[in-house]
């Protein structure tokens, strides 16, 4: 059943779209031409794929993966090959707006005329964003690619080693006849501890959207059927006969397989199961987010200033939970005449703040020196003036030292008196 499934699936999608145009496929780059590797190319005949069979891609941007799978005989399909993301701009959640540098998240589509061999970031391929799930909710943006260079500005940018392969593994499989193949973005692998870390984020409600459609090819191996109506992603549903999706309108009636029900009921139930222990767990913290259109906008109005060459934080600002907005002091290039006299200004107002700054200190130095000299010298007064007032201190001796001394006195003033007396008596007689 899951079979029948895909092969409806491939054809309701091969309906109102070209067929791989020989032109768009010749005169490549030759970095456009190199084969895949001989290792991954027996990997590929080991799973039962062939070079030329039917490609799909996941990215999931927490991890920084980027999975390549491709169908085998049976029809369902097996991971063949995984890419680490050399870079990819802005936070975790969709993209809103031009300019707002949000990697996209979502359901896409390449067709052949979507790759570019000659890209200035050696090899890339338009995702195919906005989708119709995207204008149906009014968002905009173009150009947005996976590509090589390691450069990022709302795309997924790989190494060129690494995108040589991508590229190969698409180009391959238009030449086996694929009309286009499916590319499911997402903000992290959605497994259940991974919702409930992100239970409380704005926008749970759409990564839930998008964990529909996950959690299909999880059970079937085989890239879901997508549509879009109310707004909304369906995933694997077939409408009435004679009705059709209208991304802005009412969903129609739809029908899907028994088995394909029962299935995600079950995977539903042990996925319910796993969320509420997750839920109690301790996990890691969350990783940084987008806090919607309000955050989108701040960051697009950097874009088109810098787009313009204005001078602008090398960082785009970052929309914080309580309303305020952070934007990082460090300045970013200066690329036009408008850049350049902002900048001239800039660096006016920088060197009179600093002037007025080192004038203040000046100011600040001598009145310190000033009150300095003025506590010295009333220090000095002030040790003067005790040492005026200060009592004379004279010896003072005590009885017992005394005595010996006036003992010695008298016996001297005895010794004399009898020498004279002595001398006397010598003299007259007596």
């Amino acid at each position: 059943m899951f079979a029948k499934l895909a092969r409806t699936a491939l054809v309701i999608a091969a309906l109102g779209v070209a067929g791989c145009n020989d032109s768009s496929m010749k005169d490549f780059a030759p970095q456009a031409n190199k084969p895949l590797p001989d290792k991954i190319l027996a990997s590929m005949k080991a799973k039962g794929m062939t070079r030329t069979s039917p490609v799909m891609a996941r990215i999931f941007k927490e991890e920084g993966k980027l999975e390549i799978w491709k169908a085998k005989t049976n029809g369902r399909y097996d991971l063949v090959a995984s890419y680490d993301i050399c870079k990819w701009s802005g936070k975790l959640g969709p993209k809103y707006t031009e300019g707002d540098r949000q990697a996209p998240e979502g359901f896409y589509t390449v067709r052949p005329a979507q790759m570019n061999p000659r890209s200035s970031y050696h090899l890339a391929f338009n995702i195919g964003y906005p989708n119709a799930y995207d204008r149906a909710n009014g968002r905009t943006g173009s150009h947005l690619m996976v590509h090589g260079a390691c450069s990022s500005s709302g795309c997924y940018s790989m190494t060129d080693a690494q995108i040589e392969q991508i590229y190969a593994f698409g180009r391959d499989a238009f030449q086996g006849g694929q009309t286009e193949f499916q590319i499911q973005a997402f903000p992290f692998h959605m497994t259940a501890a991974n919702m409930a870390r992100y239970r409380k984020d704005p926008n749970y409600e759409f990564w839930k959207m998008l964990k529909v459609g996950y959690d299909n090819f999880e059970i079937t191996k085989v890239p879901p059927k997508v549509d879009v109506c109310q707004k909304r992603y369906v995933f694997n549903q077939v409408a009435a006969d004679g009705a059709t999706f209208d991304p802005a309108g009412a969903c129609p009636a739809t029908t899907q397989p028994d088995s394909l029900k029962s299935a995600f009921n079950a995977y539903q139930s042990t996925y319910e199961a796993a969320f509420n222990g997750a839920v109690k767990a301790s996990v890691p913290a969350p990783k940084p987010t987008i806090a919607g259109i309000k955050e989108a906008s701040i960051v697009s109005e950097w874009s088109k200033k810098r787009a313009r060459g204005e001078r602008v934080p090398i960082d785009p600002p970052s929309f914080n939970a309580d309303g305020s907005v952070t934007e990082t002091a460090r300045m970013g290039r200066i690329d036009s005449p408008a850049g350049r006299k902002m900048a001239a200004l800039d660096a006016e107002k920088a060197a009179k703040q600093k002037a007025e700054e080192q004038r203040l200190a000046a100011i600040e130095a001598a009145k310190a020196e000033k009150e300095a000299a003025k506590a010295q010298a009333l220090a000095e007064k002030e040790a003067a003036k005790a040492a005026a007032e200060a009592p004379v201190v004279t010896a003072t001796v005590a009885p017992s030292e005394a005595a010996p001394a006036v003992e010695t006195q008298a016996a001297d003033a005895e010794s004399t008196a009898t020498r004279l007396k002595k001398k006397l008596f010598g003299m007259f007689g007596g």
